[in-house]
């Protein structure tokens, strides 16, 4: 997204008279064609499928690693003989950590000055945390430690969103974004869906209850950070690379340097600063964002489980199914809402989902009898439609420069903000009691603090999206143009070192031409 921002945005005092206008006006929906999502999807060749797929498993097998705590978080409060407002303390240290993952893998992720810094192996060595962390949440023997281990953990899983997302949606067509931003962000239901399917599995079933679905969660990151092995970094990253080692070249050429790799990190350390001092205002944006979109997915499901189980009688099958139900409803919500957001602007699909959301949150926490199953369905239906447009969203305000380190960053600084919502949701319900259950088990009120939750939720991501910008439909033709003429490019057999290298030298012409017509100005004055 340029600086300048088309669509206006806080960065002097007639952009900020002219912003708040444009809200309204600038939800008109663009002038494009609807695609049929067959023909976009059979766009993608072998190396995007492979990219998008296997940023797709680790972002799911993220999800699953983390809603091991929710959905065990009765057996492992009475395991260790707490409520289960002391555990989802494991939710939350996990959540507040994330952020710091982020901050690290992101800035590695962005760095170009060697492949040892990119993407591909920032993403496998967070998969590798996962493999030790869940094997050591089962073996720990008290709370403290398994909220020590947890709290590496949202470490490990902080670091990870940004590098996937990179990863599964950088290299796609143009027309392809909107429908795999949705099913990539819905990688976080698939997670909680087979989540809840081994809870069912596994907890009630064996020997050592909850503590098998933490060891089972240690093995699938094997099988993905082999197949992320086998893959090369990103197109972009490639090209993004080459095109900003021309440049250092260019520049050590001029200035007789040699210490290439030195003038490399020097110039991204540059360029990261320049970014983000020109769109600190939309960083911060961004995470006020994120943070009520962290705040409803969290609010309503982390709970979700402990309110079947607790307060409206469901055993461990119907829990199952209720929140594979909801899960699936996710999954079909975000990726339809994602698809149509390509046509009808992000930020209008966004809200439409938010009014739906927020109409269903009373079904969703009084409805007591089976249909609580579709109930929950349509909430979590829209719960994902909001999100679907979220990752290209995220993708296109961010610099170019800083992308990963921006969309996991925010995304991060979001769940640090929202990481409290389950036990603010659990400790405020325990003021709400209810009559214990047939076998003496303490009842709260839980469905009526996630029901007030949810409802303030709702409202305040309606407001920050109306308010917030979104790529204009002219830099959406621009980025489309772009992406055509390099797949144009990779079809005639020209490289992505060559690629970058060419852009390099076209913006120093361009950059030249720019400089000659300002010296010939100022000569004519």
């Amino acid at each position: 997204m340029r600086n300048n921002m088309a669509l206006g945005w806080f960065y002097s005092p007639s952009q900020v008279l002219h912003y708040f206008p444009s809200r309204v006006t600038s939800l008109k929906p663009p002038r494009a064609q609807l695609k049929n999502p067959y023909a976009i999807l059979r766009q993608l060749d072998a190396h995007q499928w492979n990219m998008f797929f296997v940023g797709f498993a680790a972002w799911a097998w993220d999800a699953f690693d983390f809603f091991t705590i929710s959905l065990t978080a009765t057996e492992i409060a009475s395991d260790f003989g707490k409520k289960p407002s002391d555990v989802t303390w494991g939710i939350t240290i996990t959540l507040m950590l994330r952020s710091v993952g982020a901050l690290i893998s992101g800035s590695l992720g962005d760095r170009s000055v060697t492949l040892a810094y990119g993407r591909k192996y920032v993403m496998v060595g967070n998969l590798c945390a996962f493999i030790v962390l869940e094997l050591a949440s089962g073996f720990t023997n008290s709370l403290s430690q398994l909220l020590g281990v947890r709290a590496l953990y949202g470490i490990a899983m902080g670091g990870l969103l940004g590098p996937a997302a990179a990863t599964a949606l950088e290299d796609l067509p143009y027309d392809a974004r909107g429908i795999l931003s949705g099913l990539f962000q819905q990688g976080y239901a698939v997670g909680y869906l087979l989540a809840a399917v081994f809870y069912r599995a596994l907890v009630p079933t064996t020997t050592h209850g909850w503590r098998s679905l933490f060891w089972f969660g240690a093995g699938p990151p094997v099988l993905i950070i082999i197949w992320r092995l086998c893959l090369p970094e990103t197109n972009y990253f490639l090209v993004t690379k080459a095109e900003r080692e021309e440049r250092e070249r260019q520049k050590a050429s001029a200035s007789g340097s040699t210490n290439e790799k030195g003038s490399s990190l020097r110039a991204f350390a540059k360029q990261a600063n320049t970014a983000m001092r020109q769109n600190w205002v939309l960083f911060a944006y961004m995470v006020v964002l994120m943070t009520g979109y962290n705040s409803v997915s969290h609010g309503s499901q982390d709970l979700f489980p402990t309110y079947l189980k607790n307060q409206v009688y469901k055993g461990p099958t119907q829990v199952t199914v209720t929140t594979v139900v909801g899960q699936i409803g996710a999954l079909i919500g975000s990726t339809l809402v994602g698809y149509i957001s390509t046509f009808t602007g992000r930020r209008p699909a966004m809200m439409v989902s938010c009014i739906f959301g927020g109409a269903l949150v009373p079904a969703y926490i009084l409805t007591r009898s089976d249909d609580i199953i579709a109930t929950t369905f349509f909430e979590q239906f829209f719960v994902g439609g909001a999100w679907g447009p979220v990752p290209i969203h995220l993708v296109e305000l961010s610099p170019p420069v800083l992308r990963a380190f921006t969309v996991g960053m925010t995304y991060q600084l979001g769940n640090l903000a929202s990481s409290a919502a389950s036990t603010i949701e659990a400790t405020i319900g325990e003021r709400f009691p209810l009559p214990p259950s047939r076998t003496g088990v303490e009842r709260y009120d839980y469905g009526k603090v996630i029901g007030i939750f949810l409802g303030a939720v709702w409202a305040y991501i309606l407001l920050f999206v109306f308010l917030g910008p979104e790529m204009t439909q002219e830099e959406r033709n621009e980025e489309a143009i772009v992406a055509q003429e390099f797949e144009e490019m990779r079809a005639r057999g020209v490289s992505l070192t060559e690629i970058g290298t060419g852009r390099a030298r076209v913006d120093e012409k361009v950059e030249k031409m720019e400089v000659q017509e300002k010296v010939e100005h100022v000569e004519e004055v």
